[in-house]
């Protein structure tokens, strides 16, 4: 049975056909599951292009004819669609409105590459939906294959509570997800030694001798015992060292990698403004996230 049964999938006016699109159509022709196509038309008139209601209203109609001749074609497929197209001022709120009326369980969205000095100013919509959203986001960069063939579940291999109750999650779904479409399941984790052994005294930073080893082999054993637990082979376990961001990027780009799963929750305000890890990988342009929003 699939973890998934109704897909929300988020388009600008301009897509056709995009990875997003071409992942979601994939997804719901292998388990069945509800697609619903949504088009959000942004409301805000920043330059005046939109002052003549005739412009908006060709716009509209433009968007609803490419809507109806889509889902037409995905119905002949076998797929069950809906359609909608939204003029909006604000879609993460009318995004996650519509997620919550149409009881969808999966966000399918196209990553949203941004300049750098505008993450500085304005957090990316991509990051507020991985903050925000109710269910779990697949963002979508690059895509070889409407399905998946290789599915790593990115583990934090926190101390007892809810973070490891989240790696659980997160291998959980990466396994459903790897059997739905018949994938390789894989097991990475990333140790970034110089973020466990840094303790601020108010004149600088402390390291013991020693201590990058002890981390590395301490979580190198919970790494593998994680893995026996799950039953993944040792060929499919991947520890990574070094930045998590730079690490799992660099591991996509020589393992092509169809999808990383992480673990996504509320963060305070600070890390909000900075991004996750999870937000900072979207950032790649090979990398595709699934994110799965922590169950207590």
């Amino acid at each position: 049975m699939s973890q998934f049964k109704r897909l929300f999938v988020m388009l600008g006016p301009q897509m056709r056909h995009s990875p997003a699109l071409q992942r979601a159509a994939g997804l719901a022709d292998t388990c069945g599951a509800l697609l619903d196509l949504n088009v959000f038309v942004d409301d805000v008139d920043t330059f005046g292009l939109m002052s003549d209601s005739r412009e908006r209203e060709r716009l509209l109609e433009h968007n609803r004819q490419w809507l109806a001749d889509e889902a037409e074609q995905l119905s002949n497929a076998g797929l069950d669609v809906s359609t909608e197209i939204l003029l909006t001022r604000d879609p993460l709120r009318s995004a996650l409105e519509q997620v919550e009326r149409l009881g969808c369980d999966l966000l399918i969205k196209d990553v949203q590459h941004e300049p750098v000095l505008k993450r500085l100013l304005v957090t990316p919509l991509d990051w507020q939906l991985l903050k925000d959203s109710p269910v779990a986001v697949h963002l979508v960069s690059d895509i070889r294959l409407p399905l998946p063939r290789q599915i790593a579940a990115a583990v934090d291999l926190h101390s007892a509570g809810a973070g490891e109750h989240l790696d659980d999650q997160v291998i959980a779904s990466a396994h459903a997800l790897a059997l739905q479409c018949n994938a390789e399941l894989h097991l990475l984790h990333v140790c970034d030694a110089a973020k466990t052994h840094i303790a601020d005294f108010g004149a600088g930073t402390v390291t013991m001798p020693g201590f990058d080893g002890s981390v590395r082999t301490a979580q190198r054993t919970a790494f593998n015992h994680l893995g026996d637990r799950h039953q993944v082979p040792l060929e499919r376990r991947h520890f990574l060292e070094g930045p998590a961001t730079r690490a799992i990027a660099q591991f996509v780009v020589h393992s092509r990698m169809d999808v990383i799963v992480m673990g996504s929750h509320r963060h305070d305000a600070l890390q909000t403004f900075l991004g996750g890890t999870t937000a900072h990988v979207v950032e790649h342009p090979l990398c595709n996230v699934l994110a799965i929003k922590a169950v207590r």
